[in-house]
């Protein structure tokens, strides 16, 4: 963003500067053409004085004319020495006075004649004419090397190109230093945005941004509060719908058990009268049935089958609600024994994996994490109850926790059950997503909880398949903490 803002604040500022140079070049030359005009005025004016400083012809043969400077063509000279002089030529074009680099052609006719010539690395402008003297008929010529024009290059040059080049470079920093010390402010709020959690919908801190970019700060903190709230909205709704829930079911499943437990004693009572019941007896037992609904054992296990499973899905909404790193910034993270905790997990899903015929084992080693330990525990029974009911009767369900490289603490749950394909690793990840053709009826939820909280937590849930080929194995690293 400043690099883009430098490169349009320093074109924004060269074009003017460039534009400003052509117009002052533009405005030195008209200046040197109008005083190079005056200078060649002068010179015009003395060649008639040069040609009257020519007063008589040679005293001898093969001699110079006689020469007496008139006084405006000497004072011409005194004034500009070093950089002026003056030639008198015959009509062949032979020097006879003055210096022979002032040399120019014979004019075809009576009119001055300008041009120039360099000497010395100077550059001369020279006024030529020929006309009648007190020697003949001759070509005087004067030089000045002081004409603007001729110096007017230099000029640009010094005057023009190198001052505003030199304006653009500081130009050029001062742009850099400037936007990036203007922008700072912006920019260090535009990183503390970016760096931030896409859970952490907390303001930002008006006082600690500077006035220009507080209407900004104002807008977002606006955003913060509007995204905040709906969210907190649809958590509460979770949590409250899954809390209301958990009561009825409850409730409705006590009453199915109950209901299970008395229609298998209710069947093995009957079966024991009927045997003992005489024919007119049975006749007037199943009159009785006629008239009344019986649901058979079978039709109780379903209900009771779907009672769990639905009160399991209420809590699984509620254990998703809660893991929701939004409603667990007011509770502190707090050392959590992952030994401990994978001891306790196994007690409670022993009778569970005993009634399956599956060997639960434990290998654990001393091991810490910082979190909120009702969460990892959440996370933890997700991933067990996920390996007993899907690993068939007379497998193996181990769980492990210990610490790996750089002090992360982890947490794993290897069955030897049919596994997750890798194409579907990535998406059983995702909430109600259940591969198809797996047995069971499961909600689709217990690895997206598992994953949730292992993100709240810092780390990450990974699936892989065991050593042996068939099983998953699913790892949980947190990293190390503050002790």
């Amino acid at each position: 963003m400043t690099s883009a803002l430098r490169n349009r604040l320093l074109l924004l500022l060269v074009l003017p500067l460039c534009v400003l140079a052509l117009v002052g070049a533009w405005l030195d030359y008209r200046s040197a053409d109008e005083a190079a005009s005056r200078h060649d005025q002068r010179l015009m004016r003395l060649l008639p004085a040069l040609a009257d400083s020519v007063v008589a012809p040679p005293l001898r043969d093969g001699g110079a004319p006689v020469l007496l400077l008139a006084p405006p063509v000497e004072e011409f000279l005194r004034q500009n020495a070093g950089y002026a002089g003056y030639s008198v030529q015959d009509l062949s074009g032979r020097i006879l006075l003055g210096d022979h680099w002032v040399y120019s052609a014979v004019p075809p006719t009576h009119d001055p004649e300008f041009h120039s010539a360099e000497y010395d690395s100077v550059t001369y402008r020279i006024a030529v004419q020929r006309t009648r003297t007190g020697a003949g008929e001759l070509v005087v010529a004067l030089a000045d090397g002081s004409d603007p024009r001729q110096q007017w290059g230099k000029q640009m040059l010094m005057r023009v190109l190198l001052p505003n080049l030199v304006l653009v470079a500081a130009a050029g920093l001062a742009i850099h230093w400037a936007v990036r010390r203007a922008f700072k402010p912006l920019v260090d709020l535009a990183e503390a945005v970016e760096r931030r959690s896409p859970r952490d919908l907390s303001p930002i801190s008006e006082s600690a941004s500077p006035a220009e970019v507080r209407p900004l700060v104002n807008s977002l903190n606006r955003l913060f509060a509007l995204v905040n709230a709906q969210t907190e909205g649809q958590r509460r709704f979770v949590a409250d719908a899954a809390h209301q829930l958990r009561t009825p079911l409850a409730g409705l499943q006590a009453q199915v058990e109950a209901w299970a437990l008395s229609a298998r004693a209710a069947g093995r009572a009957r079966e024991g009268e009927v045997q003992g019941l005489e024919p007119k007896s049975l006749h007037a037992a199943g009159s009785i049935e006629k008239s009344a609904i019986v649901l058979g054992a079978e039709e109780i296990e379903k209900l009771r089958h779907a009672a769990r499973r639905t009160s399991k899905l209420a809590h699984q909404l509620l254990a998703l609600s809660r893991a929701d790193a939004g409603g667990l910034d007011g509770q502190p993270m707090q050392r959590v024994d992952l030994k401990a905790l994978c001891e306790s997990i196994l007690e409670a899903f022993l009778d569970a994996a005993t009634a399956k015929g599956l060997d639960l084992g434990l290998e654990v080693a001393p091991a810490q994490a910082n979190g909120h330990g009702w969460l990892l525990r959440e996370l933890l029974s997700n991933l067990v109850d996920n390996a007993i009911k899907y690993t068939p009767e007379g497998g193996s369900v181990t769980l492990r926790c210990g610490t790996g490289t750089g002090g992360a603490a982890f947490l794993q749950v290897e069955d030897d059950g049919p596994g997750i394909a890798e194409s579907e690793r990535g998406r059983v990840l995702q909430r109600f997503y259940r591969v198809p053709g797996a047995a069971g009826e499961g909600t689709g939820l217990g690895l997206a909880i598992a994953d949730e909280i292992a993100r709240v937590h810092g780390g990450a849930l990974q699936l892989g398949a065991v050593a042996q080929g068939r099983g998953l194995l699913a790892t949980v690293s947190i990293p190390a903490g503050p002790a």
